[in-house]
C-alpha cells in the first residue's frame, strides 16, 4: 500500500527538471511521505524553485554540504562548485519579497544534520545523514573505500545500529559491513531487501547522478527492501539553462548527459 512507503530523494542540486520529474512519479505511485536527505541546491540552475518543492512536499531535509555552503562559506570545493555556491547564494540574496528571501533562508539554517527514525513502514531505527554517520554533513563513502579503505568503512560501521540511508557521492547501492558494496544493478530486483547485516544505503543523486546513468535517482523505504527508482528526464533543458548563466561552468551541464 503507498500508506506502507517513504521515497527518499537526494542531492538535487537545483535541478529543478529532474526534481519535478521524480516528484511526479512519487504522486503517481501515490506515496504521500517524502524525506530529503541534502544538497538540495549547488551546482544546477534553479536553486530557489528546488528550495520551494522541497519544503512543500518533504516531511523534513538534511543539511548537504553545498546547503551548508550557501548559509556560510565553501570549503574545500573546487573553482566550479565554488563560483556555483555563490552564484547560488546570490539567487537568494536578488529574490525581492523580503518575506520570501527571510524564509528560504531561515530554511536552511533549520536544516538538521542527522535523524533517526523508526519507521512504521520497516519497524528499523533508520539514521539518515547526508554524507556519513560519522560525519554527516561532509564525509564520502565511496565502493571503492571497501577494497581500498577497510578500517575507514569498518569504523563507519561502527556508527550504525542497523540501517543508515545517505547521499553525497551521488551514486546509488549498498554497503554491508562485511565490508562491501553492491550497486542497484546487483540487486534482486533493483532492491535490498532488509537482512540480519548492518547496511548503508546510498539512495543516489535526483539532480547530478555520478554513476555513468543519466537518469534521475531516488529510493523507495517499503516494509520488508529499499528499491531504487531510475527516471528519464529533460537532460538538455537543464544543461541548456546551467550554459545560459555565466557564472556556472559548462562542464555542469555537459556532465549531467553522461551521468558523471
Amino acid at each position: 500500500m503507498p500508506n506502507d512507503q517513504v521515497a527518499v530523494i537526494s542531492d538535487v542540486h537545483g535541478n529543478a527538471e529532474a526534481l519535478r520529474t521524480v516528484l511526479a512519479d512519487i504522486d503517481r505511485r501515490g506515496i504521500e511521505r517524502i524525506i530529503c536527505l541534502g544538497d538540495i541546491i549547488g551546482y544546477g540552475p534553479d536553486p530557489l524553485e528546488c528550495v520551494d518543492l522541497v519544503r512543500e512536499r518533504c516531511a523534513w531535509s538534511l543539511m548537504g554540504n553545498h546547503d551548508f555552503s550557501v548559509l556560510y562559506e565553501p570549503t574545500n570545493f573546487n573553482p566550479g562548485a565554488e563560483q556555483a555556491a555563490y552564484w547560488t547564494r546570490q539567487q537568494f540574496d536578488a529574490e525581492p519579497d523580503p518575506d520570501k528571501r527571510k524564509s528560504r533562508y531561515e530554511f536552511l539554517g533549520q536544516l538538521r544534520v542527522r535523524v533517526v527514525e523508526s519507521t512504521p513502514e520497516t519497524n528499523l531505527p533508520i539514521l539518515a545523514v547526508h554524507g556519513s554517520p560519522r560525519r554527516p554533513i561532509n564525509e564520502y563513502i565511496f565502493p571503492d573505500d571497501c577494497h581500498t579503505a577497510p578500517d575507514k568503512v569498518t569504523t563507519i560501521f561502527e556508527r550504525v545500529q542497523k540501517l543508515c540511508i545517505v547521499g553525497h557521492t551521488h551514486v546509488p547501492g549498498v554497503f554491508t559491513d562485511e565490508p562491501d558494496f553492491y550497486p542497484p544493478a546487483e540487486l534482486t530486483e533493483g532492491a535490498y531487501k532488509y537482512m540480519d547485516e548492518k547496511a548503508i544505503v546510498n539512495v543516489g543523486s535526483v539532480g547530478q547522478p555520478r554513476d555513468l546513468d543519466p537518469r534521475a535517482c531516488y529510493a523507495i523505504i517499503r516494509p520488508d527492501r529499499i528499491e531504487f527508482v531510475r527516471l528519464e528526464y529533460d537532460v538538455a533543458a537543464t544543461a541548456g539553462k546551467i550554459k545560459a548563466i555565466p557564472e556556472l561552468s559548462d562542464w555542469l551541464g555537459d556532465r549531467l548527459f553522461e551521468g558523471r
